[in-house]
């Protein structure tokens, strides 16, 4: 790696957690590579990578976050149910079309099920291939709009019963998406800006790209740079930017007794960050795995950790916390994933093996 850098942005024991990042960074190959780390509010940011760094520092340039994108939707549904603007026992169907006749399980699909990924639903329509192989490796969703997304749900035909299940699903979150709009009278992206990123200060997270040189750029495996995510009808599952420094504004703030979380008097924002946080279901052999309404839940030596990660087709990302020390860990890194790829067990490594 070439141009490590150490960026304490707050003295108190970041020297230490400096050190630890540089050393956990020369495990990871990518042009852009930024390990950014939360502890009780003090900041280390560890920035480098194999490319030349640009006139921006890395931790101010805007990243794709792919499936990390989707902790963000559910804390606005978790914020919307607080403010009693909808129910998690409401049905998607009955909200997007009223009245459009559906299929008896789609009818049962509720907005729980699709953040929970226990709709039935598959992970993507199964009409979304035909358009997307040919272009696979460099615009697979701009094809596919919000429309569409939404006609595919109609028409669906789920494989299992709703709730009985569960089965990652970027078709569900969409569709999550475009329902909560539909609730509300307002686009997604506005309605992300209004009950998320403004309340919690993220100037700094979007859903489209940002002014030139504002971007991080994402590379393929061979390191050739890849155009900006369209993630199409697929906004609420995957389209978030953010700098690295705002995504551990957006951790700290789900962080008992963190300094400069969110407004205490706004009840419902404190409200929803507590229930994403919840443990809710539990999945996989012997229901061994757990899950929150949005986030991984699994436990480590130091507590239970919260977590993330999120893949573009040349950018990677990875958000998670420790509810009760304090912790968080914010990854990005600007090279397409592969087999051999050691970033997310890196990032993984750092939220579960520091003390």
């Amino acid at each position: 790696m070439t141009d490590a850098t150490a960026v304490r942005v707050d003295t108190p024991g970041s020297p230490a957690t400096a050190l630890l990042l540089a050393e956990a960074a020369r495990a990871v190959d990518a042009p852009d590579l930024v390990l950014a780390v939360s502890r009780n509010g003090v900041r280390t940011v560890h920035t480098g990578g194999s490319g030349e760094p640009g006139p921006v520092p890395r931790e101010l340039l805007g990243h794709e976050l792919g499936s990390a994108s989707k902790p963000y939707a559910g804390l606005l549904l978790a914020r919307l149910v607080a403010q009693g603007r909808v129910r998690y026992e409401d049905r998607a169907a009955d909200l997007l079309a009223p009245g459009f006749p559906v299929h008896p399980a789609v009818r049962r699909i509720t907005l729980r099920h699709l953040l929970t990924h226990t709709s039935g639903l598959p992970g993507l329509p199964a009409d979304f291939y035909p358009q997307a192989v040919p272009r696979w490796s460099t615009d697979p969703y701009g094809g596919y709009p919000a429309d569409r997304v939404v006609r595919a749900f109609l028409r669906a035909r789920p494989r299992h019963r709703p709730g009985t299940r569960w089965h990652y699903s970027n078709f569900a979150v969409s569709v999550l998406g475009h329902t909560l709009a539909a609730a509300t009278g307002t686009p997604w992206e506005v309605l992300l800006h209004q009950q998320v990123l403004a309340p919690l200060r993220l100037d700094a997270t979007r859903v489209r790209p940002g002014p030139e040189g504002t971007e991080a750029v994402g590379h393929r495996r061979d390191g050739t740079p890849v155009p900006a995510l369209d993630t199409g009808g697929f906004t609420a599952a995957g389209a978030v930017r953010a700098t690295p420094l705002d995504l551990l504004t957006f951790l700290e703030a789900h962080l008992e007794a963190r300094p400069g979380g969110p407004d205490p008097r706004d009840p419902t924002l404190a409200a929803a960050l507590t229930e994403v946080s919840r443990p809710l279901l539990r999945r996989g052999l012997r229901h061994a795995h757990t899950h929150t309404l949005t986030w991984f839940h699994h436990p480590s030596p130091y507590g239970r950790v919260l977590f993330h990660g999120g893949a573009t087709l040349g950018q990677q990302a990875f958000l998670g916390f420790r509810p009760d020390t304090g912790l968080a860990v914010a990854a990005t890194a600007t090279r397409r994933v592969h087999r051999a790829d050691t970033f997310v067990a890196t990032a993984y490594g750092l939220l579960t093996e520091t003390p």
